[in-house]
């Protein structure tokens, strides 16, 4: 009886009651509530209304959200820091490169000049001061981390995360201001010796602008013509006169093979090869007068001093040849009753096919040559003689070697010489 009593009893309740496990759309909730039988089983108790949210649990959803923001913001933070590390390592990979092939170049060579160490210096600074600014970025940001209301946890995580951010820096700081003092102390030590190097330089092209001032006397000296070239050449500056005979004398020491070249030329107007001495490939030494070719029997091409002498006559063209003060072949009919034109221009080491220029690099004379005289007449073989055992000089009439008569072009010089000793050391 009892339990039919109660069952009608929660019969009623819910038919005066509502019970859901949940709220309707008005922000109600309903409960279902135990009446014992002698009370009043009407409905005691009323709804009421659920607050949305409790100021509680408001203020944690303000907090969670705070957190993710703050938690999204250090995440870009530390994802820029990340690649300004990366930017920074590759920034010191280049500077180590750098440093490493400046370290080299001192290393392998000390005659060429650098480019200035400072431009690197000056990249090394800029990057260092870059690095500095963003440590002060980043203790800004800690400084602003520290004060901010995080939770612990967060707080510690991102302090020790920038905290090993600050100490990467430092050390890149430190390796690289390590760096730029190596390199400058390192680029002192290389301008010292290029300052040397320049120094010593300039005093040399000094001494040879200077010329004969250099040499004992103005006929001691001797031109270096090493490479075969169209653009290294001696020049006598005094032209020739009208001559109808000559001799003309030189010391040349030659090694080139095949053919030692051309030792000098005379062009003119309308004739390139008035007088000219060449070994050209295989062929014999010729004597070229007016482009007619006699043949001499020299050998010159053993890389020792030799003294020749070569004279000519108009009258049926004869010609001699000595080598070493003895005459090695003569002949005649070479340019006969032919006067050697004045206003020409003599070059020493290279064969002319116009007046002055249009040299061929295959014809050039390689070698050094020395006293080259020019006589308007037949010397006689005793003062051949006498100048090729070093017992007496005499100087041409016509062209005379002196220092201040013979100019240098394309990269040949003059040396100082002292030719009858250099000859005695050769033989």
């Amino acid at each position: 009886m009892l339990h039919l009593l109660a069952a009608l009893i929660c019969i009623y309740a819910l038919t005066c009651v509502k019970v859901v496990y949940g709220q309707n759309d008005k922000g109600e909730r309903f409960l279902c509530t135990a009446v014992p039988i002698d009370k009043d089983t009407s409905c005691p108790v009323k709804s009421l209304p659920v607050q949305s949210a409790s100021v509680q649990e408001e203020e944690l959803r303000n907090t969670v959200m705070q957190l993710r923001e703050t938690i999204l913001q250090q995440k870009e933070t530390i994802v820029i820091q990340l690649g300004t590390i990366k930017e920074l390592t590759s920034k010191l990979s280049r500077c180590e490169s750098d440093s490493e092939a400046f370290r080299k170049m001192n290393k392998d060579t000390m005659d060429d000049v650098p480019k200035d160490p400072n431009d690197t210096i000056d990249v090394l600074g800029k990057t260092m001061q870059s690095l500095k600014d963003r440590l002060e970025n980043l203790e800004q940001m800690r400084a602003n981390i520290s004060g901010a209301s995080f939770p612990n946890e967060l707080r510690n995580l991102l302090q020790r995360r920038l905290e090993d951010l600050e100490n990467q820096l430092l050390k890149k700081v430190n390796e690289l201001e390590e760096e730029k003092s190596q390199l400058y102390n390192e680029s002192v030590a290389h301008r010292q010796r290029t300052d040397s190097t320049l120094n010593s330089l300039m005093n040399r092209i000094s001494e040879l602008e200077k010329g004969g001032a250099g040499f004992k006397s103005p006929e001691n000296f001797k031109i270096s013509l090493p490479l075969r070239t169209n653009y290294l050449f001696g020049q006598v500056k005094k032209s020739l006169p009208e001559m109808y005979a000559f001799t003309i004398c030189m010391w040349l020491k030659s090694g080139s093979s095949p053919g030692i070249g051309t030792p000098f030329s005379y062009g003119v107007p309308g004739q390139a090869n008035e007088i000219v001495l060449i070994e050209w490939g295989h062929n014999p030494i010729e004597l070229l007068i007016n482009d007619k070719v006699a043949q001499l029997p020299l050998s010159l091409s053993d890389g020792r001093w030799h003294h020749i002498c070569i004279t000519w006559t108009t009258r049926d063209g004869l010609w001699e040849a000595y080598q070493d003060g003895q005459r090695l072949g003569s002949g005649e009919n070479l340019a006969p009753w032919h006067p050697i034109k004045q206003g020409g221009v003599l070059i020493l080491g290279q064969e002319q096919d116009v007046v002055g220029g249009r040299f061929d690099a295959t014809q050039a004379f390689v070698g050094e040559l020395s006293h080259f005289n020019i006589w308007d007449r037949v010397l006689r073989s005793t003062d051949i003689i006498a100048m090729s055992n070093c017992s007496s000089y005499t100087p041409g009439n016509v062209v005379a070697w002196t220092d201040s008569n013979i100019e240098v072009f394309g990269g040949a010089s003059k040396w100082p010489l002292e030719l009858c000793e250099d000859r005695l050391f050769d033989n």
